[in-house]
């Protein structure tokens, strides 16, 4: 195992697909584990799996608008693999977890009222443009 781990470490540190194999990790076991906990009857797995997906894809959609720069330090692969392995650790005090209660979750308590507003706003034309188009359609072709 420790050799399987160190041989890893290289790969991701020089190897080719290092952003692949990186991806893998965030993703393969996260996503087995919280299909598992889909179906289990517990709740507190789903909230674990729940709170590392919101932190993954802040994560993700952080990480498409700085890729450009951090692509080029030197281990930025070992590093965001490191990161995401420290997020779904199986402890209290795992990445997920506290960016989620120290960062994510003030914030949207900030601004959650904001954003339903503009989303509810958004709703509303949007089921008013299909209404408007649909009412259009029924009418069928012009008398002439």
């Amino acid at each position: 195992p420790a050799g399987s781990v160190a041989f890893l470490g290289l790969y991701l540190m020089f190897g080719y697909g290092a952003s692949l194999i990186c991806n893998l990790i965030g993703f393969t076991y996260p996503a087995y584990v919280s299909i598992k906990a889909i179906e289990s009857s517990n709740k507190e797995d789903d909230t674990t799996w729940l709170t590392y997906w919101v932190v993954y894809g802040v994560f993700s959609i952080a990480e498409f608008f700085s890729d450009i720069f951090l692509y080029w330090f030197p281990f930025y692969y070992a590093g965001k693999c490191l990161f995401l392995v420290w997020c779904m650790a199986p402890v209290s005090w795992n990445g997920s977890q506290v960016l989620y209660q120290n960062i994510i979750r003030p914030c949207f308590l900030r601004h959650h009222q904001t954003v339903d507003n503009v989303l509810g706003n958004l709703s509303t034309k949007a089921l008013d443009a299909a209404s408007s188009v649909t009412r259009e359609g029924n009418a069928g072709p012009p008398v002439p």
